[in-house]
């Protein structure tokens, strides 16, 4: 089954301990509490710099060895029932705790009966690190991605569905075969869109469903649109977010291949280049065309959603060339069962 569309702490689940965002933001707390506790700690704050100096030294070798150890084993613990992996995740924090506390007691002089302490104040804030991505994860899905997807579908729906009927009905005395094959593809686009987009999904089905859209549009446009695909290098067992591609070739053809009244091309390239995933997509471009509001509609759309599958792990560009304008997408390269 594919992943949920919340890389940290859906409901029942664990945050995903690879991820880039996740791993910076447990930085950020932790050390913000490391600084709250040396202002609690001092009497005058020019003493502040040397006692957080001091509780770096004791916090900053645990919390690095701890993403170091749980990034490793994220897989695993991902894979265990919530509960367990709470107490996994807890029992990990504790036994590096006792590790580093003998192994550095004599060169920090760290006083032995500390211990308990050390051990009550790590319980305590992975605790509060576990309940605050359990309280994101649940705020984040599925009402918002719910509402996201939505916004999406009610875009794409309207123009789309007339060109697409219009285009059949051109077919249906002459070429009837041709016009029942548009037809299946539009019925597969919708029911596509229809369907519950929270799990990301194999990029093969992507391509499918975007290789139906591009066929539905050659109906209407004829030669004037040409399409490049470049997807040998394509994984097609990468899991993207679903309906990411489909609305940006849409505005491809939209915005670079209906105004022209010379044939365009319109480029697909999707690759992997160290372990992340790539999308290319490249579209003539008119510099007094109008590629404005619903361009950017829909990138702001796609970007929201990559942030809802994968955190600050995934990006969205443009670039504008002289006669091209670019996306590109770069998302971490997830498979099933990772």
């Amino acid at each position: 089954m594919a992943r949920s569309i919340n890389h940290n702490a859906n409901t029942g689940a664990l945050p995903d301990f690879r991820n880039f965002g996740i791993l910076l933001r447990i930085l950020l707390i932790v050390n913000g509490v490391a600084l709250l506790a040396s202002l609690l700690q001092v009497t005058v704050i020019r003493a502040l710099p040397a006692q957080f100096t001091e509780n770096a030294a004791l916090v900053e070798p645990l919390l690095i060895l701890s993403l170091l150890l749980l990034a490793a084993g994220s897989g695993v613990l991902r894979r265990l029932p919530y509960a367990i992996g709470i107490a996994a995740v807890l029992a990990i924090e504790l036994a590096l705790t006792v590790a580093l506390h003998f192994a550095t007691r004599e060169l920090f002089f760290v006083e032995a009966h500390s211990l308990p302490r050390w051990l009550f104040i790590v319980a305590l804030i992975t605790g509060m690190l576990l309940v605050y991505f359990d309280l994101r994860g649940r705020a984040l899905s599925p009402a918002l991605a719910e509402a996201r997807l939505q916004a999406l579908q009610a875009r794409i729906r309207p123009h789309f569905l007339f060109n697409s009927i219009n285009a059949v009905l051109s077919l249906v005395r002459q070429e009837p075969r041709r016009a029942e094959t548009a037809l299946e593809d539009l019925a597969g686009l919708f029911r596509a869109l229809m369907a519950d987009n929270r799990e990301l999904t194999p990029i093969s089905r992507e391509v499918e469903l975007c290789r139906q859209y591009l066929d539905l549009e050659q109906l209407r446009l004829g030669d004037r649109l040409r399409v490049e695909w470049h997807i040998e290098n394509m994984p097609p067992d990468a899991l993207v977010p679903p309906l990411a591609l489909q609305p940006l070739l849409e505005n491809a053809v939209y915005h670079g291949i209906e105004p022209a009244e010379t044939p365009g091309t319109v480029s697909i390239n999707i690759y992997v280049a160290r372990d992340r995933l790539h999308v290319v997509l490249r579209n003539p471009y008119r510099p007094n065309g109008d590629h404005h509001v619903g361009n950017r509609m829909a990138l702001a759309n796609i970007r929201e959603r990559l942030q809802l599958h994968f955190d600050v792990a995934a990006e969205l560009t443009t670039r504008v060339g002289e006669n091209t304008y670019e996306v590109r997408i770069v998302m971490p390269y997830v498979k099933d069962g990772r």
